[in-house]
């Protein structure tokens, strides 16, 4: 099993009352990990400390993205976090026809050439509109040939496509580069909220059994939007994928 992270950007509005109280939460409940996408005014190194103190790691972060931020601040700012990985993400005009996915290609070699010489890899955080149909199937199929170096951050619920795709084939189709997914649940509805993982339609395990665990290092809850209280629907999430045997929460002194 894998370890559970949380991305951070699901208690944005608890973080923004209280930071230090989530990340207390989110050990207390068991998590390994956390994807941040914003340190609330705390410096990198102080961050990783209070996490590491917590019992955690940090699994990955959404802060700085690497292509909407300069390359020094990415690289000091993951190196402080203790991280090799930068992640990045795009809008749907860049997807939206076989030029402009040339075009973000061309932005993901140059970012990769940039960062590895630093010991930094790129990975990319999708979300439905890599995985609408440009020149006869999904985008995202035409990046992963341009890109070859590219790794992912597969978001499982947004490859669906609302239905239109099967999240666990895309995984499948990737795997060997996909060190880290986003779990979440929902109705696979557009403008519709997700929902704790288990509670809506996606088949958690197909997609959980599809990575390649030689390369697989985190599986990550993410609910972007949620009808119930979030941070109960991402205590259920921990409690599903634990349960289920599907992810491991972290080491507690003494267990």
């Amino acid at each position: 099993m894998k370890p559970v992270s949380v991305q951070l950007y699901s208690l944005r509005e608890a973080s923004a009352a209280d930071f230090d109280s989530v990340l207390d939460e989110l050990a207390d409940i068991g998590y390994a990990g956390v994807e941040p996408f914003d340190l609330y005014g705390k410096a990198p190194r102080d961050f990783r400390r209070q996490v590491e103190n917590l019992g955690m790691r940090i699994s990955s972060s959404h802060t700085p993205w690497a292509n909407r931020a300069p390359l020094d601040e990415v690289v000091n700012t993951l190196g402080e976090l203790g991280l090799t990985r930068a992640i990045g993400g795009f809008m749907p005009e860049d997807f939206a026809d076989l030029d402009a996915v040339r075009r973000t290609a061309d932005t993901c070699q140059t970012l990769i050439d940039q960062l590895q010489p630093q010991g930094f890899e790129l990975a990319i955080h999708n979300h439905w509109w890599e995985f609408e149909q440009v020149a006869g199937r999904p985008a995202m199929h035409h990046l992963e040939e341009m890109v070859p170096a590219l790794r992912y951050e597969l978001d499982t619920y947004w490859a669906a496509n609302f239905g239109a795709c099967n999240p666990a084939a895309e995984l499948a189709r990737i795997n060997a580069k996909a060190p880290l997914l986003h779990i979440k649940d929902g109705p696979l509805t557009k403008k519709q909220p997700n929902v704790a993982l288990g509670q809506g339609l996606m088949n958690i395990t197909d997609v959980i059994t599809s990575a390649d665990t030689a390369a697989l290092e985190w599986l990550i809850v993410e609910l972007d939007a949620c009808a119930t209280d979030m941070m109960t629907a991402v205590r259920e999430s921990y409690e599903y994928l634990t349960g289920e045997g599907l992810a491991a929460g972290r080491e507690r002194p003494g267990a």
